[in-house]
């Protein structure tokens, strides 16, 4: 009898919670295949079996919390599914007298019975995490949704897009769990109707991390505006030459990466943190990008930025920002950012004051391009299109000095974009 344990998942990861198992106790399992689902603080990830065999025993349900090492479940190496068992039945059942014409025996409905369970389990269809997830929060079935992937997984828009939600066989489960999350206190007002949704694990966290950040560290920040003439009109006049040489399109976030990681250069305690009384001032350039995702903002790394060309830091962008949307991401690509820079523009934000990404010291934000009647000396003035940034930092390790020079270099550097290939 072999156990299964939750794995070592990452370094600051302890826990998660079983999402769903995707097997059930008398299941066949092939070594390598999918358990279960784990939703952790940062991603979900999918266990596999270690061994092949039959799944004796789940000692824990979905929903429930688990720690890295418990045992959550068994598999019977030598066991066998109740169809095998039946087969093995088979020579039996020819020494049974034959019953009268049109009326079959007991053994072969229990057969035959067995042999439809066996393939209705078969025709499981393979999906990511996010799509399942969303499956079960509105209450589709599966089986009914097409695929636009060749090989048929579906992702999380085949669900999205999906429109027989109403006549799903999973909805009368999810219309009967709605009970128990809209149940309201006894002297709650039936005019005022309300709805109780329980926090995911992630949202949680990114909960306790957002208040932990803003009670530990002394963050302030400072702000500044840029002129984004230069920067939009070499994306006017290069995208269609950089998209057919490189495949990725040339977006803003590679300009605003370059200028960061040549701040930094000449900041570096903006690329640091605090372990107990020590500064840790690094010397590599691990970029994090703020993405917002269906389970709520993550924070994917872009390694050693400094490296990259324009080109390669559109494209890392491009493909973690796809296995976010796709709730695909690895606990390696979520680890390790030395300086964030996150873009509330695309939602339409004009100005913000993000929070740190603990325990780094600094966080940019970029937000909405909007035209501005700009002085261009003391008798002109032009609209532009100007994008309003923000850098909140520590004050532990920061001085305002520092924080404002930092943000100074950045518009600098992205007011003239030839300066990046120099001090980028």
């Amino acid at each position: 009898m072999a156990e299964i344990k939750v794995p070592e998942l990452a370094e600051s990861i302890s826990e998660g919670t079983i999402a769903q198992w995707l097997k059930q106790p008398g299941d066949f399992v092939e070594q390598g295949e999918y358990l279960l689902e784990l939703e952790t603080d940062k991603v979900n990830v999918e266990l596999t079996a270690e061994q092949s065999g039959v799944l004796k025993e789940v000692l824990k349900d979905s929903g429930d919390t688990v720690q890295v090492g418990e045992v959550i479940g068994t598999i019977d190496e030598g066991g066998q599914t109740a169809a095998t068992a039946a087969n093995e039945t088979k020579t039996e059942e020819t020494a049974i007298p034959e019953k009268t014409a049109g009326e079959p025996s007991l053994k072969q409905e229990e057969l035959v019975s067995e042999k439809a369970e066996k393939a209705e389990k078969g025709s499981r269809p393979i999906a990511s995490p996010a799509a399942r997830k969303l499956a079960r929060e509105k209450g589709i079935d599966l089986s009914q949704v097409p695929s636009a992937d060749p090989l048929g997984r579906l992702r999380q828009h085949d669900v999205a897009n999906f429109s027989g939600a109403s006549s799903s066989p999973a909805e009368p489960q999810q219309q009967a769990a709605k009970p128990k999350q809209q149940a309201a206190p006894a002297q709650a007002d039936p005019a005022k109707p309300v709805e109780r949704v329980k926090m995911s694990r992630r949202r949680q966290t990114i909960a306790n991390r957002l208040v932990e950040v803003q009670q530990t560290a002394a963050m302030l920040t400072t702000f500044n505006e840029v002129d984004m003439t230069a920067v939009m009109d070499v994306r006017k006049r290069r995208k269609d030459s950089f998209f057919k040489q490189n495949e990725v399109r040339l977006g803003f976030m590679s300009f605003f990466t370059k200028a960061v990681v040549a701040a930094l250069k000449k900041y570096p305690l903006l690329n640091a943190e605090i372990q107990g009384n020590e500064l840790v001032i690094k010397k590599f350039y691990d970029i994090g990008i703020a993405v917002s995702a269906p389970e709520g903002l993550v924070v994917p790394v872009v390694r050693d930025a400094d490296r990259l060309s324009f080109a390669g830091i559109e494209g890392e962008i491009t493909n973690l920002a796809e296995k976010a949307r796709d709730n695909k991401l690895s606990i390696g690509e979520l680890q390790g950012g030395t300086f964030t820079i996150t873009n509330g523009g695309v939602f339409g934000s004009l100005l913000s004051t993000p929070i740190l990404n603990g325990p780094q010291v600094g966080i940019l934000g970029m937000h909405k391009i909007q035209l501005r009647p700009v002085a261009i000396d003391a008798e002109r003035s032009e609209n532009r299109p100007m994008m309003y940034i923000a850098l909140s930092y520590d004050h532990r390790i920061v001085d305002g000095k520092e924080a404002v020079s930092f943000l100074a270099t950045v518009k600098e550097l992205l007011e003239d974009p030839e300066r990046l290939l120099l001090e980028g």
